[in-house]
């Protein structure tokens, strides 16, 4: 007490001390308990959103996705030089289910069914929706049948089937906008085209190296306001791409190649078709070969593009280029003379001739041994270059090196090291052997020698335009350099034309027509062993024409052809000659002075009454996806293309003129997206121009 007496305000400031600590950690449990509170509601309510409720979420998400991808823009149009469509996108339907809202609604119907009436129901659902899907029934059972609120069950399905599931008022089916990729012309230049995904992306061929320009995304000024850049901003799809090919020399292409396969079976086809004065694709294909509307069933090794992609040796058709690189360096001359006595020993190989087992050639002219195609005499040749020079030459003229194609899936091809060139492999590669190259390398170096010596590059994509048809970029001939004088390609054009005319090439030969040609046919390296193989070649044949003033260059190439004689000239030059001869009749050029052109100016400006269809009764009122088939006899093939391009109609050529027949008939009512099968005949055409 006398503490207390004498220090009282430090007895009060104790107290009030304690009574604070007492109320600092009551507030403190307070901001403890708020704080666990919390936490414990978030978590419950990440656990029913990620656990209990994660499928409703998962439909949510792609629903939002689905959407936000029909948001961007319809990606663009590919057409051909005389305005075909080759690919579109058109409006499509994904189709989604909600198991538990069909489930819950068949349980909760007024007829309180037992678990096998719900369990039939679900099944004739499943069924209803498999037969317009044209599905598998049992997937669709296992999809709708899930215990979850959303599952796929079908991605860019046509409007009229979508239309159809629809009308059969599903609880639970659900359906989002979205684009579907389709090509009219099915195979026809599938593997130049490429596939998009069903993402919406190119993924192989024009569409992989366009993408960006297909999806809108690439800016580009207007032509018309050069101050406008015109970006996705300004779209409501994607830009349209004008390619060079023209539908009627890349129908010739595919006719050829399919009497190819049918009438030697080679393991691997291509044909390749350039304007050599420009460097502009106008053909190409190749087999094995695959539809784009239905990619998915397809084989990697179908879809390749073989004209940029195919590796070989040459053989023969090479021998144009070492005699170009020879006269360029005036190391021989057209006249002079190389002894043949049908075999030549270099390095440690005996080489031959393709006819040594027949005669020796004895003396003969260097004209004459390309005449020939004599091994011996290109091997001569090829050491009087010499492995610097030559060496030389081929990097100039773009062997082992890719062309720059502007198509996704180009190889480049090889070239022996230079420090590995002996005389054997001098030898072989003067005549086509040991080098590999690809079609486009091979036909592009032949080009040169066919323009006046000038390497162009090949390009494929004339023009990028807008939805409104508005010139955004415009492609030209781009010279890579000058690689022979214009000297030294009419010598070589003048022997080119021998070789058809008098020599191994007269299966090329067409009337009233110079063309300058070279047969191929190398031998095939046996995985195996590692030595070339005596019965697998490579057979080839190459040329362009008017010689003097080239309209086109065709290259054919055949892996492991089948026949008793295997020979480029043999199998491929009739080919060759079939695709000049028709292209050349469509460009208005006479195959002979005294033969008028059967296909001479076949655009709809000069045949009079012929750039509309023919009216015709259908048989029935097309409903929604459905069009009548209309009358297209007398049409011309670009005229077939542009009238079935318009309804949505895939269409297969047969033949070469005027449209004669069709099947389905006029009137028949399709579904759009069938394929018309329209066949042409000279014979036709005769008679209409006559008429007209």
């Amino acid at each position: 007490m006398l503490i207390y007496r004498e220090y009282p305000i430090l007895f009060e400031r104790k107290i009030s001390v304690k009574n604070k600590q007492g109320n600092y950690f009551t507030r403190e449990w307070y901001v403890y308990a708020s704080l666990i509170i919390i936490s414990l509601l978030i978590i419950s309510k990440l656990f029913y959103l990620q656990i209990l409720n994660a499928s409703e979420l998962k439909a949510r998400g792609a629903t939002f996705r689905m959407n936000s991808q029909t948001m961007v823009f319809e990606r663009g149009m590919i057409v051909d030089a005389q305005g075909n469509i080759l690919a579109k996108s058109v409006p499509a339907k994904d189709i989604y289910a909600d198991p538990k809202t069909l489930a819950k609604y068949i349980s909760n119907s007024s007829e309180k069914p037992s678990n096998e009436e719900i369990t039939k129901r679900i099944q004739e659902i499943a069924d209803s929706i498999a037969l317009i899907l044209e599905k598998n029934n049992k997937d669709i059972l296992e999809l709708i049948s899930k215990d979850l609120s959303w599952v796929s069950l079908a991605r860019q399905v046509d409007i009229d089937k979508a239309n159809r599931i629809r009308e059969l008022n599903i609880p639970g089916i659900g359906f989002t906008d979205t684009y579907k990729r389709v090509y009219p012309t099915a195979n026809m230049a599938a593997s130049i085209l490429g596939i998009v995904n069903l993402a919406g992306d190119g993924v192989e061929g024009i569409e992989y190296f366009y993408n960006s320009e297909l999806k809108g995304e690439k800016e580009f000024k207007s032509q018309g306001n050069p101050e406008k850049n015109m970006t996705n901003q300004d779209l409501s799809s994607g830009y349209n791409l004008n390619l060079t090919l023209d539908s009627t020399i890349q129908h010739l292409v595919e006719q050829e190649l399919d009497k190819i396969i049918e009438e030697c079976q080679p393991q691997r086809a291509v044909i390749l078709a350039m304007d050599p004065m420009s460097g502009k694709i106008l053909g190409m294909g190749s087999r094995p070969t695959f539809d784009p509307n239905s990619y998915t069933n397809s084989k990697p090794g179908e879809r390749k593009n073989l004209a940029i992609s195919m590796i070989y040796e040459p053989g023969s058709t090479f021998k144009i280029i070492t005699g170009a690189a020879a006269l360029e360096e005036s190391v021989v001359t057209p006249k002079q003379l190389f002894n043949d006595p049908g075999y030549l020993i270099a390095g440690s190989r005996r080489i031959t001739n393709w006819d040594s087992d027949r005669k020796a050639h004895g003396d003969i002219s260097f004209a004459k041994g390309m005449e020939l195609s004599s091994n011996v005499v290109l091997a001569k040749v090829g050491a009087l270059l010499g492995k610097e020079t030559f060496y030389t030459y081929l990097k100039s003229f773009g062997f082992g090196s890719k062309t720059k194609i502007d198509i996704a899936g180009e190889e480049q091809g090889l070239l022996i090291e230079k420090n590995r060139i002996k005389d054997l492999e001098l030898a072989t590669m003067s005549f086509g052997q040991a080098n590999l190259v690809t079609p486009i390398q091979l036909l592009t170096a032949i080009s040169a020698v066919a323009n006046g010596g000038n390497l162009l590059q090949p390009y494929i994509l004339d023009r990028i335009t807008n939805k409104d048809g508005e010139i955004l970029m415009l492609n030209e001939p781009k010279v890579v350099r000058e690689v022979i004088s214009k000297t030294t390609s009419t010598i070589m054009t003048g022997i080119l034309v021998d070789v058809v005319d008098k020599g191994t090439g007269g299966r090329a030969k067409i009337p009233g027509i110079k063309v300058a040609g070279k047969t191929g046919t190398g031998q095939k390296i046996e995985p195996e062993t590692g030595a070339y193989s005596a019965t697998d070649f490579v057979a080839s044949f190459v040329a362009y024409a008017p010689a003097e003033s080239p309209k086109i260059a065709v290259l054919i190439a055949l892996d492991t052809p089948k026949g008793e004689l295997i020979q480029g000239g043999t199998l491929a030059g009739p080919h060759v000659k079939k695709i000049i001869e028709s292209a050349l009749q469509y460009y208005g050029i006479p195959v002979s002075a005294s033969t008028p052109s059967k296909l001479n100016n076949l655009n709809s400006e000069t045949i009079p009454g012929n750039n509309q269809t023919k009216p015709v009764s259908p048989e029935k009122k097309p409903e929604k996806g459905e069009v009548a088939v209309p009358n297209l006899t007398g049409l011309t093939m670009r005229q077939v293309g542009e009238v079935l391009g318009k309804l949505d109609l895939r269409y297969k050529f047969i033949g070469s003129g005027l449209a004669h027949q069709q099947f389905p008939d006029a009137g028949k009512v399709v579904n759009k997206g069938d394929s018309i099968e329209v066949f042409f005949s000279s014979e036709d055409n005769t008679s209409q121009r006559k008429e007209d």
